[in-house]
């Protein structure tokens, strides 16, 4: 049959420009340029922790442009390929333009499936927990069987992982485990896969041979972002001097050196009188905010992530059965989807992608038909 181009070019183009309004490319340049701004601070660098975040953001933001414009450069080309293969009316033309069509439209979706991990933890990295349940000592073998297939999976991909903690059982296998997957949208991508697993399979760890049903729980959380750099807009403060009291020296109480910072927005009150500087107070003053406000930014993270995970965990959808692993057929089921491929080998081995794309190009549909966003994945 042959290509119908112009429907199928018209498609690309549909979907290309829907990648690009949930992108929106102006956003992600105001962003290079901040960053930018940032990354050349001679002091940047004072900080390595900070640097390391700021430089690896603008890579990331920077590859998502590129990333971007390649595909539109791609679609382009490839419209003017399709007119001249017609124009020209050349079999050798028209199978490149095929091909071409084919490669742009795998290109493409991939990038649509990356695009839109919009999600407000999609972009973060991945923080893992397998738990052996049901099952005794085959639920322990099946848990360290998951996170070999997860640590597989990350390497297939070059990401990097951080392996924390890991509780062995007494026979075989592990009681738990936790792991960081190190990669840009890894719990985007790998959310996916939180909830129960379940292994069908002869149990080698029962003389008789008889067939075990057995399951581990696997928990997908959001890796908090910390950082020690806190901006505090000058119109937030409320700067008040006064004359220091007690002793410290002739001039400390009869100037107005001490300083009294009102954090407006929070309430929180600094004050410093031990240098006989204003300045100096209010540098220490300003440093001791910073520490109250760091403070309480990281027990308002710790809060939300306690509330995503209590919302994790009590979603019927996530937390239930979703997935079957049966040896002896050589299949796994994903029941969510009711997807059953026939090579279990391959997907214990870490080829999780297929699963794992079809999983996120359904939740994306979803996505997509409540947002109302033109090309949604079909």
């Amino acid at each position: 049959m042959a290509v119908d181009f112009p429907t199928e070019l018209r498609n690309l183009r549909q979907t290309l420009t829907s990648i690009l309004e949930v992108s929106d490319v102006g956003a992600l340049e105001k962003q290079v340029a901040e960053l930018s701004e940032q990354a050349s601070a001679p002091d940047l660098w004072d900080d390595p922790e900070r640097a390391q975040q700021v430089t690896s953001r603008l890579s990331h933001v920077q590859a998502e442009i590129d990333r971007l414009k390649r595909m539109t450069s791609r679609v382009d080309d490839l419209e003017v390929l399709v007119e001249m293969a017609q124009e020209e009316d050349d079999a050798d033309t028209l199978a490149e333009a095929e091909s071409e069509l084919a490669a742009v439209k795998k290109a493409l979706g991939e990038l649509e499936v990356r695009t839109l991990l919009s999600g407000e933890y999609d972009e973060r990295e991945a923080l893992i927990t397998i738990r052996s349940e049901a099952g005794g000592v085959d639920a322990a073998d099946f848990a360290e069987m998951l996170l070999r297939m997860y640590l597989r999976w990350a390497e297939r991909h070059g990401y990097r992982t951080e392996v924390f903690d890991t509780s062995y059982a007494e026979e075989a296998g592990i009681k738990s485990a936790t792991f960081k997957v190190a990669a840009p949208y890894a719990y985007g991508t790998l959310s996916v896969e939180q909830g129960t697993h379940r292994l069908v399979r002869i149990s080698p760890f029962d003389n008789q041979g008889r067939r075990q049903t057995s399951f581990a729980g696997v928990e997908v959380l959001p890796v908090v972002a910390e950082t020690d750099h806190i901006e505090i807009p000058e119109n937030d403060i409320r700067v008040d001097v006064y004359r220091s009291s007690g002793p410290g020296g002739q001039s400390v109480n009869t100037t107005d050196s001490a300083v009294r910072l009102t954090h407006v927005p929070t309430g929180i009150v600094v004050t410093c009188q031990n240098e006989r500087s204003q300045g100096r107070n209010r540098d220490s003053a300003m440093k001791v905010l910073r520490a109250r406000l760091l403070d309480l930014q990281r027990q308002e993270q710790e809060r939300k992530l306690a509330a995503f995970r209590k919302s994790q965990v009590s979603t019927g959808d996530r937390s239930a059965k979703i997935r079957t692993y049966n040896f002896p057929q050589g299949r796994v089921t994903d029941h969510r989807i009711g997807l059953t491929l026939y090579r279990l080998q391959d997907t214990m081995e870490g080829d999780l992608d297929e699963l794992v794309d079809a999983l996120f190009n359904a939740e994306q549909a979803e996505r997509l038909a409540a947002s109302g966003v033109a090309g949604a994945t079909a």
